[in-house]
């Protein structure tokens, strides 16, 4: 038996410039890449590592100095007791949080306790959980409205050339809805019938700006309309969802299960979209199970790396997404192929930073 009693955890900030890839241009992330790295290393000498990407999210510091004192609760229990430490920090936390800053905080150390769990049973996650799948559906994601129309259009045929069938754009925040409308229409004509088209609005309007519009943009055959409204705007949401003929989905800002409750109550989300880093994978596992009782499916927002276990593991996956912002930093990553991301087969999450990534472009603490 490994002794997989907690002996040490570390938080390593990293702030890492783009890669020069000419399809990330017109992005809204920040001038620089913010992560924060937590690597939880047992007596026996398993080390998991779990990280945020923060996208343009301003409070790096503020996060990291969560886990740090999230971390003698952590320290000194076994590993494999990911239910219970989930609880014990978010009790902990629940008076000054429930959500927000806390809940990335235990949701990084979430990660990295599950990458033990596996690394120590020799096993990936996906199959630690009960493999159903190897392969998932990926779409082409990050046709960013900041390159306008002409720019989402090349975009989405640079994905359909790798050989997906799916690809999502960006409506709303710049220019008018009427230009949306326009954009939507030009992207269907560009890529003909056979490929699926997401929206996604980010947040950027009313329900009745979202009603008004989609009732234009459905027209196209739009596989889904995302985020149309604020994430406490539920009303918004089941409004947009009864008034318009095509899906609406979201929830990568919503945080757990409580967050999503009224989407479950009130079931007129065909597909849910939870960010791992609002709850951990202790998390995104109960939402997938729900989600499933109510004939829901699971396509969770981005970070397809970490993601592919979870959907390989559940019998209702729907989508992954790929929009390529941190390939460049892995030793190895999930194959993408045709359309389709394959589940890896190395022990815990298989993921691992490059050593000069962690060299490089380390701020404060130790690599």
């Amino acid at each position: 038996m490994q002794d997989l009693t907690i002996r040490e955890l570390r938080v390593t900030r990293l702030e890492l410039p783009w890669p020069e890839d000419p399809w990330l241009t017109g992005h809204p992330l920040g001038a620089m890449r913010n992560l924060i790295v937590v690597d939880i290393t047992t007596q026996s000498g398993i080390t998991g590592m779990g990280y945020l990407h923060l996208l343009n999210l301003p409070l790096q510091d503020v996060i990291a100095r969560c886990i740090e004192a999230m971390a003698p609760q952590v320290i000194g229990r076994d590993a494999t007791e990911v239910e219970a430490i989930w609880q014990a920090l978010w009790r902990s936390t629940l008076t000054a949080g429930g959500g927000g800053v806390t809940m990335m905080a235990q949701s990084a150390i979430d990660i990295a306790l599950w990458d033990v769990v596996g690394r120590a049973a020799g096993m990936p996650l996906h199959r630690l959980w009960g493999h159903h799948q190897a392969r998932i559906p990926i779409y082409g994601s990050g046709c960013f409205r900041g390159t306008r129309g002409d720019g989402m259009i090349a975009k989405a045929q640079h994905f359909v050339g790798q050989g997906y069938t799916a690809i999502k754009m960006q409506v709303a925040h710049i220019g008018d809805w009427r230009e949306d409308v326009q954009n939507v229409r030009r992207m269907r004509e560009a890529l003909g019938p056979d490929i699926d088209i997401m929206i996604d609005v980010n947040m950027g309007w009313t329900a009745d700006v979202a009603i008004h519009a989609g009732r234009r943009i459905q027209e196209y055959d739009v596989y889904w309309l995302e985020e149309p409204v604020l994430p406490d705007d539920h009303a918004g949401y089941l409004r947009c969802a009864e008034a318009l003929d095509m899906r609406i989905v979201g929830g990568e800002t919503h945080f757990g299960r409580a967050g999503l409750k009224p989407f479950f109550e009130h079931p007129r989300l065909p597909i849910l979209q939870p960010d791992p880093m609002r709850g951990g994978l202790t998390e995104l596992r109960k939402i997938a199970t729900v989600a499933d009782t109510w004939g829901m499916t699971m396509a969770p927002h981005l970070f397809p790396e970490l993601n592919v276990h979870l959907l390989a593991s559940i019998p209702n996956a729907a989508w992954a997404e790929q929009m390529g912002l941190l390939d460049d930093l892995w030793v190895q990553r999930p194959v993408i192929e045709a359309g389709f991301i394959t589940a890896p087969e190395t022990p815990g999450h298989g993921l691992a930073f490059r050593p000069e990534v962690l060299r490089d472009y380390r701020i404060g603490g130790q690599a």
